[in-house]
This record gives C-alpha cells, structure tokens and sequence, in this order.
C-alpha cells in the first residue's frame, strides 16, 4: 500500500491477489508502457500524484521481475503474470492507459484492442508515441477518451474517483 497525500491509496501488485481489493468500483488498472523494465516507472508517478481517499491501483509492474521467464503459457510464472493483468482489467471500474512516447509497448496497443469497447478506458498517448494515429483512430472509433500528457491523465482519475469517495 502506499500513502499520497494523507490519503490512502492502495496499490495492489502481482504476484497479490486481486481479491483483497475491497471496493472494484474504486479500482483503476494502470495499463501502459513497461516494455520488460525498461520504460519509465510511470506508475509510480501517478500514484504518488493522486489524492483520493480509498482507492485501489492494479499495477502490472512487479517489484521484481525476472527477465528469464520464458514467455510461454506453458511457464506458470509468466501464465500467471498475463491472467493477472487480464482479470485485473477485467474487473477495474477505470483502466488508465498511458503509452510513453520513448517504447513500443506492444502488449498496451494488444490491450487497447482488447478493451476498446469495455467503456472504462482512458487512453494517454502523447506526441511522439510511434504508433499514434493507429491509438487514434481506435479512441475515435470507440468514443475513448484520448489525454496527450500524463498530468492530465492523473487530472482525470482524480477527477472521476474524487466525486465518488
């Protein structure tokens, strides 16, 4: 769990059961760039930016990660990892999207297919990103709220959970 701001945050990470989230209603799932480690921890900028009391991030980054996983269904670590993430997106009442201009983040553009008509994303693809006008067209398409900057991002979760505590 991490505190911000006097409030309480919780941040649940995998490998930690889903389960122990209290209230889905007041859930965001932080999808976006990791690309195995080496895009910036851009989740942890916005938990640390966010004042909302009670409200529970499903972080995909694990604290450790090992690199030699095979990626394989067959590998139960990294089956584990991906059932994580997809019931995690599942049951989130917001799935934050942030895709970093620097990364390829292919598993972000294979969720963002996944999850266009669920009516819960918020997708972040600032300037620069190389697959823009794809992330686009697909926010067009499925009246997605499309954000050019992370600040405005956390505005936006902010916003939504704050009316609600």
């Amino acid at each position: 769990m991490c505190l911000s701001k006097n409030k309480m945050v919780h941040v649940i990470k995998p490998p930690q059961a889903i389960g122990s989230v209290e209230d889905f209603h007041r859930t965001v799932f932080l999808a976006g760039s990791i690309d195995m480690g080496t895009a910036e921890n851009w989740q942890d900028y916005v938990t640390n930016s966010l004042d909302i009391d009670n409200l529970y991030l499903l972080n995909p980054r694990r604290d450790v990660w090992d690199s030699s996983w095979q990626q394989t269904i067959s590998n139960p670590q990294f089956r584990g990892q991906v059932e994580w993430e997809l019931e995690a997106q599942e049951k989130a009442a917001m799935i934050a999207m942030y895709f970093a201009p620097a990364t390829k983040a292919p598993i972000t553009l294979l969720e963002l297919g996944l999850f266009a008509s669920s009516g819960k994303l918020v997708v972040c693809c600032p300037d620069g990103f190389w697959r823009k006008g794809n992330v686009e067209v697909v926010c067009d398409r499925y009246n997605i709220l499309l954000i050019n900057n992370l600040n405005d991002l956390i505005e936006t979760i902010q916003n939504r959970f704050s009316l609600n505590s």
